[in-house]
């Protein structure tokens, strides 16, 4: 799923192109996608759009009076769509406007989980913004210490819990508590302050890093193109040590990680009921 500096950069790439058009109309392409029915998306008809943004891992689109937040979920994509097919693949819902450009969004696969919401005045504070923590790019090191006091929980699972902070994902968090030297099930509550430090400062560099990547394309990157020193390097050298890479698999993801790195040489059993190192 794309995280902060993908949405972030792809945000930019799209309101160079877009900002200022006139929308013409949202057309709905399946019936799923649109997760709110008032305001009515045709009430944005007419409205030039002001800006795309984003908040944590949403596109905001936002036309003034309303804003379309737009969640890609795992497959989903929001492109220019020059074609404008009458049935495009995997096609959700597409914008167009005035000038003859279009945006479509996309989503692979077959669960079609991406999604469209429909939002009058502050996006901020309804769903499906109003549950998240700060953008994790935004917090500061007293921020994160006093929300990791809070929490009891293993780090990893915190890093990914929207929450409390916004826009990180499986990729972010293996490279985070790996450039961190901190282990993935290390306990929030008894992280040292210099151990917060260090994992404030790791978040901030693996988001500025992958933004500085997701920059320099004119799209989107693919998931297996994106830059990673542990995450899906299973068994490959630890760039840092070159110790072995080694992973703890769950039915829905993988924690990624060096055990000479972050856990002190031991190895963390690979299944949900062991004891975990903490």
């Amino acid at each position: 799923m794309p995280e902060l500096p993908e949405i972030e950069a792809h945000a930019e790439r799209l309101a160079t192109a877009l900002v200022g058009q006139q929308l013409v109309a949202l057309e709905p392409l399946s019936f799923t996608v649109l997760k709110t029915y008032d305001p009515p998306a045709q009430a944005a008809s007419d409205h030039p759009l002001v800006d795309i943004g984003h908040r944590g891992k949403y596109l905001l689109l936002d036309f003034g009076d309303l804003t379309f937040v737009v969640h890609l979920m795992q497959g989903g994509r929001l492109r220019p769509d020059p074609k404008r097919a009458k049935k495009p693949r995997g096609g959700l819902a597409r914008w167009t406007f005035a000038d003859g450009q279009a945006l479509l969004l996309t989503e692979a696969g077959t669960e079609k989980r991406a999604g469209v919401w429909v939002v009058a005045g502050d996006p901020q504070t309804q769903v499906p913004l109003d549950h998240l923590g700060p953008d994790a790019d935004g917090v500061t090191v007293e921020d994160l210490s006093s929300t990791l006091a809070e929490s009891s929980m293993r780090l990893h699972g915190f890093l990914r819990d929207q929450s409390r902070i916004a826009g990180l994902g499986r990729r972010l968090a293996n490279e985070i508590c790996h450039r961190a030297r901190l282990s993935p099930f290390a306990s929030t509550k008894k992280l040292e302050p210099g151990e917060v430090a260090r994992l404030h400062r790791a978040m901030h560099e693996c988001i500025a890093e992958s933004l500085d990547f997701e920059r320099s394309l004119k799209e989107m990157s693919s998931s297996t193109d994106r830059p990673a020193e542990v995450h899906h390097r299973t068994g490959e050298a630890c760039p840092v040590c070159g110790d072995e890479i080694r992973e703890v698999a769950y039915s829905k993801y993988t924690v990624h990680y060096c055990a000479n790195c972050q856990t002190g040489g031991k190895v963390l059993a690979d299944n949900t009921t062991s004891k975990f190192l903490k």
